[in-house]
């Protein structure tokens, strides 16, 4: 199902067409979201800011909005580019939404109408090139969002064995020639550590660019792909951000996601499925047991982008967005 908000692609800032970062789907989050005057909002993963600007917009002249983000170059960022704007309108803090349930409140967000997750990398993050994100980007091999947290990929390179990195790459990113890849790496590693993203793209291209599938996508986007949402623990922290999330929307607000790969994808269907049917009892049990009740109404399955977007930003080619509404409990 494709979905084109009555103003196209065309409401784009001066920044981002300065810059070259264009929120995913802004129309479509906009709507779905659906921030008024007044409301209390927080977008979850701030990026580049772009989804931020707009909610901000839409809920003039006293609506409020905290931004969050693991990584505090992104805080920095949207601080330079719209504090002055909105002044105290915005409230920003650098923490993973995995942080959702104390953070919001000790900001003074106790209970919220709009809450937006916009997952994955924003383009300032592929383009970094200290810290290894994008394979075209070049750099040494961290992929932390926040990098005072957990390890670097390249230690994950240069300790894990064939058996445990072939687990990971199957698992986070559902590579099929991850066997191979995982004892090259091994063997790689005995004359030189990989260390660089670069190092790392070569090694998969030259064992994986003949596999099918492929022409679209570099051969080792899966493989960075998965080394970064183990590094950050992505999986885990969306699955408590979600849950954070519906306990802090007051009955009438919205939850909107947009997620990029299957794994999210699938992890916020099913959370969503799940609040939408409540009773989580056996077919078995002819009578309700787990006293669990609805908390959400489905607003929408999956909306993608339409072409004129796909023209426009490619990188709205792999977004799903879904949403729902929060019902009294």
């Amino acid at each position: 199902m494709r979905f084109q908000g009555p103003f196209g692609i065309r409401n784009r800032t001066g920044d981002e067409m300065k810059e070259g970062h264009l929120p995913v789907l802004a129309e479509e989050v906009l709507t779905l979201l659906a921030p008024a005057s007044g409301s209390l909002q927080i977008d979850t993963t701030l990026g580049g800011g772009g989804h931020t600007e707009r909610i901000l917009g839409a809920t003039d002249p006293d609506g409020r909005l905290l931004g969050l983000d693991a990584d505090g170059a992104a805080i920095a960022r949207v601080r330079d580019r719209l504090a002055a704007r909105f002044g105290d309108r915005l409230v920003l803090r650098q923490a993973n939404f995995r942080e959702l349930a104390s953070v919001a409140p000790a900001a003074g967000f106790p209970a919220v109408d709009g809450m937006l997750f916009d997952l994955g990398l924003s383009s300032f993050q592929l383009a970094d090139t200290g810290r290894g994100f994008g394979i075209r980007a070049g750099g040494p091999l961290d992929m932390r969002f926040d990098p005072n947290v957990g390890v670097p990929a390249s230690e994950l390179l240069a300790t894990l064995d064939a058996r445990e990195l072939a687990a990971l790459f199957r698992r986070y990113g559902e590579e099929p020639q991850a066997g191979r890849i995982a004892r090259a790496i091994v063997e790689a590693r005995r004359t030189a550590p990989v260390e660089t993203s670069e190092d790392l793209a070569e090694l998969v291209e030259r064992i994986a660019s003949g596999a099918p599938g492929r022409r679209r996508i570099h051969p080792a986007t899966r493989v960075f792909q998965a080394l970064r949402i183990a590094v950050n623990a992505e999986l885990d922290a969306l699955a408590i951000g979600l849950a954070s999330a519906v306990d802090l929307l007051r009955p009438g607000g919205r939850l909107v996601v947009l997620s990029y790969h299957s794994l999210e994808d699938r992890i916020v269907k099913r959370f969503l499925d799940a609040e939408r049917k409540g009773c989580i009892c056996p077919p078995s049990v002819p009578v309700c047991v787990c006293g669990r009740t609805p908390r959400l109404r489905l607003l929408t399955r999956s909306l993608t982008a339409g072409p004129a977007e796909l023209a426009a930003n490619p990188r709205a080619r792999s977004a799903r967005l879904r949403a729902a509404e929060r019902i009294a409990a």
